[in-house]
């Protein structure tokens, strides 16, 4: 069975899967033609059983309700970002995190085991989510939430070219012509000609493309982990490089880069009780939705939750109305606009051919 829990296809993850039948595996490329057939010692004789089973509605309400909290998370983010550093924010988060995952396998899940089947993956999906979130939050204090918001969601665009840089995936000319659009919507948003443009509206784009590389890796090579597990590699990695950046800021102290955007360039500040009540339910926040996340994209397909994925776009622009009065121009609505239909085409195109694929595989083993 280890063929199978190595090379199982997914929509994401079009190289190529493995299909048992009796004592034979046969191997298929992503374009459906037979390229190996091997004997494989397995002990599943009558066809491929897969190795979790989708259940796309609840991996649809997971995605809108774990969305709903995070925008709520990065605009109470926002608020506190006066008065806490980058790096002291997420070390506090992370160990919260780490006392409240310790309490739910202690006495929820009844002492579950929360180590991963697979470090090396689970390690790599921790440092790209760390990039995300790093490049994401070290640009709220900067941006309004639906900017930022924005330049994070032109993920499904990366990982459509991630899929084919990587993966090998065939990308056709409407889906370059979609990603083209949703490029184009960014643009719209960011306005790069303004006078008002900002180089840090750039660094949520990074944060997209950190992101797309964490969708692909949940999952090609995570989709057997629990999710408590993927949150505790998260949460140890945050602890990890928040005290490490605490520990930088403090000993080199720029302090001229400090003053100017004390956010980044500071590594403690002291702590006022309303200070530590925001860090306290961002953490339950954010690891009730990481977990919500997590399992979802283990339960669907990513291209069926790639327009329930755009939910935040919706949610960040009204916590931005909200609390701050952030009202987007139309140029803004229309660039999300473009960005939710292009990477919903992507993800509909996706979809099309996995069927197409399926159909194809079919009728080979008749």
């Amino acid at each position: 069975m280890e063929a199978v829990h190595y090379l199982q296809w997914s929509a994401l993850d079009p190289n190529g899967f493995v299909l048992l039948y009796s004592n034979i595996a046969l191997v298929y490329a992503g374009d459906g033609h037979k390229c190996q057939i091997a004997c494989h010692n397995v002990s599943c004789l009558m066809g491929y059983q897969p190795m979790s089973e989708d259940r796309p509605a609840l991996a649809a309400s997971l995605m809108v309700a774990a969305l709903c909290m995070l925008s709520l998370q990065d605009s109470l983010v926002k608020m506190a970002s006066a008065d806490v550093s980058l790096w002291q924010f997420q070390t506090l988060r992370a160990i919260c995190n780490l006392a409240m995952l310790f309490a739910l396998s202690r006495f929820i899940w009844g002492n579950a085991t929360v180590y991963p089947r697979r470090m090396w993956a689970v390690a790599l999906r921790s440092f790209f989510l760390i990039g995300a979130m790093l490049c994401f939050f070290g640009a709220i204090p900067f941006l309004t939430l639906s900017e930022v918001a924005a330049g994070l969601y032109v993920f499904p665009l990366f990982v459509a070219i991630l899929s084919a840089l990587i993966l090998g995936e065939q990308v056709g000319p409407r889906r370059i012509l979609a990603v083209l659009f949703g490029f184009g919507g960014t643009l719209l948003i960011l306005k790069p000609a303004s006078a008002s443009f900002q180089w840090v509206s750039l660094v949520p784009v990074m944060a997209g493309l950190f992101y797309a590389a964490t969708v692909l890796t949940t999952r090609k090579l995570c989709r057997e982990e629990s999710a408590a597990t993927l949150a505790l590699g998260v949460s140890v990695a945050f602890v990890g490089i928040g005290i490490l950046g605490i520990v930088v800021m403090e000993s080199v102290k720029p302090v001229s880069l400090a003053q100017r955007w004390p956010y980044l360039f500071v590594g403690w500040n002291p702590l006022s009780l309303q200070t530590a009540g925001i860090i306290l339910v961002c953490s339950v926040l954010n690891l009730t939705a990481n977990i919500g996340l997590a399992k979802a994209y283990q339960s669907a397909e990513s291209s069926w939750l790639a327009p329930f994925d755009y939910s935040y776009l919706v949610f960040a622009t009204f916590w931005g109305v909200v609390m701050w009065g952030d009202i987007p121009d139309q140029w803004s609505f229309v660039g999300m606009a473009l960005i939710a239909g292009s990477g919903c085409y992507v993800a509909w195109r996706e979809r099309i051919e996995s069927r197409l694929r399926e159909a194809d595989l079919n009728r080979v083993l008749r």
